[in-house]
């Protein structure tokens, strides 16, 4: 004989099966949810910028960061040198400016040297035009910093004489983060030296793709 107590118990058990369900079902779905959240986070992060043919980086567009890395620091060396040796008496200051923003102290450093040298004002005094020729750059990937070794060949104008150098520089890159549009590669030099410059006497060899 069934009595009103056992219908209760039915009830009662009725009802922790659901709310047992419902939990478990919601507990499942928040590690579910966790889990997508994290697994695009990642992708996102991961794959946030693109580099283009001319090295300059592209933000919002998916591509991994890693397999760029060696593109990325060749453009960056190549953009610095390019601001910081491509002078004339109208856009020294802004290209000078930009240059700054890729390096460390070392970099304010030897800038300071050569504008307390008076080079900057040479420039200036007898409307000097030093145009970046070549830039070639090697990067040891191997390890954060990364080392690099630069060779620039440039010219300079003098009015009725043009001068053909190469300059060999050293340094490090190391990783910042990414400011649009003074960092867009997020890497930053330090160590910078100038290690030698010599003048080219036979300039004509660099049109050669031999030399």
């Amino acid at each position: 004989m069934e009595t009103p107590f056992k219908n209760i118990y039915k009830v009662l058990r009725l009802n922790r099966f659901i709310v047992l369900t419902v939990v478990l079902g919601g507990v499942v779905t928040c590690i579910v949810s966790v889990l997508m959240v994290i697994k695009l986070h990642r992708e996102v992060v991961n794959k946030a910028f693109v580099v283009n043919g001319e090295g300059n980086v592209i933000p919002l567009t998916f591509v991994a960061q890693r397999e760029n890395l060696e593109v990325e620091a060749l453009a960056h060396l190549e953009l610095f040198h390019s601001f910081f040796y491509d002078l004339n008496t109208s856009n020294y200051e802004r290209n000078l400016e930009k240059a700054l923003w890729l390096g460390n102290s070392s970099v304010d450093a030897l800038y300071r040297q050569k504008k307390a040298d008076g080079f900057y004002n040479r420039l200036l005094q007898y409307s000097l035009v030093q145009k970046v020729l070549r830039i070639t750059s090697d990067v040891a990937l191997d390890r954060e910093p990364y080392t690099f070794r630069t060779t620039v060949i440039f010219e300079i104008n003098r009015g009725t004489v043009t001068d053909t150098y190469e300059l060999n520089t050293t340094g490090k890159l190391m990783h910042v983060d990414r400011n649009f549009p003074n960092n867009t590669h997020g890497l930053l030099i330090t160590d910078f030296f100038e290690n030698s410059l010599r003048k080219l006497e036979n300039p004509e060899a660099l049109s050669d793709p031999k030399n």
